[in-house]
């Protein structure tokens, strides 16, 4: 049930998406139309959301199964229905996605489980990390888990249904 419904995309301010855009046309969205609601939010939130997604340190294809382990755990229909097809074109693979949804053995699944549990990370899974990732990386892993909770638990509370044709892949 939508709460809080979208800005109609006629309606979109074009200087809000600047952060987000560089100025290019984008699509329709349920959660950008969301965010504009609120256009001083929007643009410093997307401004921060667009650093983390396309500035940021981490490779595709471990950001977006970091994003979509955050999505499943807050049952975020949005979130998941949109990164599902971003991390599929981060080469993300149909068992790796099986892994996330049901949470097993991944360094990854268990550091993000870790810090949505118990807001750190144990000494342990800290070094386990940081062999993998340099500390930019690090810090990028870490806000990109709390962004998109933050992001999830927005949607959800505001009732951001998928955009026509998102398909949740087993959320429902």
């Amino acid at each position: 049930m939508t709460r809080l419904p979208p800005v109609p995309y006629e309606e979109w301010d074009a200087d809000v998406l600047r952060p987000l855009t560089g100025g290019r046309t984008i699509p329709p969205s349920n959660a950008l139309g969301l965010l504009l609601n609120h256009p001083r939010l929007a643009k410093a939130f997307l401004t921060f959301s667009t650093q983390l997604v396309y500035r940021g340190t981490l490779p595709a294809k471990l950001r977006e199964l970091t994003i979509l382990r955050v999505a499943w755990r807050h049952r975020c229909r949005y979130e998941w229905a949109h990164h599902v097809l971003t991390a599929r074109a981060a080469g993300v693979t149909e068992k790796e996605l099986a892994e996330v949804r049901q949470g097993t053995g991944t360094l990854v699944n268990r550091a993000v489980d870790e810090l949505e549990d118990t807001s750190s990370l144990s000494d342990e899974l800290y070094a386990e990390l940081a062999k993998e990732l340099d500390e930019r990386q690090l810090m990028d892993f870490v806000f990109t888990v709390g962004a998109y909770g933050m992001q999830a638990m927005a949607y959800n509370t505001f009732g951001v249904e998928p955009d026509p044709g998102m398909d949740c892949q087993g959320m429902d």
